[in-house]
């Protein structure tokens, strides 16, 4: 049975409990985890995992996670970031910007339109957010060549769109955080829909064959 974690009433992992484990349960194949540690206990990741956790502790309800992002890089000891972000949030790139420089950190960027293609390449104009106008598609695939081109150690992912930025981790060569998603309706807060699924949100979330 598939790993169904988000419906269990349990939570053995979280209390480490006698309480039996539910059929669904994935903790019932040790291999994996076996097999899970054994990477993140790795040469390779050992030290950027216990960075993760360090920085959890000592940043706990203190430290946004502008900073938390900008200490973890710091402890890491990363000589050159990645930023891909998305062109309705380049206001948001040049404050992070200068807030990381002010800092010692200078991060190689890439916006989302980099390339200047239009969206007729692969859309009818008709489905375009402005038909007969000129639309630069999102190049999440160029984004990341140019990280990696430029040699980033790690990246950091602010508000590229839902798919874009799935594209952008699978061909980043180093590994990537988001500092912000897009959410257009809730102010880039998609919690907001979570919390008022039951209420303002009800009739907003469900798909309707769109």
């Amino acid at each position: 049975m598939d790993s169904k974690c988000s419906i269990c009433g349990v939570h053995v992992c979280e209390t480490n409990s006698d309480s039996n484990l539910p059929a669904f349960c994935p903790m019932e194949d040790e291999q994996l985890y076996k097999e899970a540690f054994a990477i993140i206990n790795s040469d390779e990741y050992r030290e950027f995992y216990k960075n993760s956790c360090l920085i959890e502790r000592d940043g706990y309800t203190i430290w946004p996670r502008v900073k938390e992002t900008l200490v973890f890089i710091k402890r890491m000891k990363f000589k050159k970031v990645g930023l891909a972000f998305c062109g309705g949030f380049i206001p948001e790139a040049k404050i992070l910007t200068k807030i990381y420089q002010e800092n010692g950190v200078d991060l190689v960027s890439a916006i989302c339109k980099t390339g200047a293609i239009d969206k007729s390449t692969l859309l009818s104009e008709e489905q375009k957010l402005s038909p007969g106008e000129y639309e630069p598609i999102c190049n999440p695939v160029a984004q990341a060549m140019i990280l990696n081109k430029a040699g980033t150690e790690f990246n950091i992912i602010l508000g590229l769109c839902v798919g874009h930025d799935s594209l952008f981790t699978k061909f980043s060569n180093a590994l990537c955080t988001t500092l912000v998603v897009k959410d257009r309706v809730t102010g880039h807060n998609p919690c907001v829909a979570l919390y008022c699924a039951d209420g303002y949100f009800k009739n907003r979330i469900d798909y309707n064959g769109e």
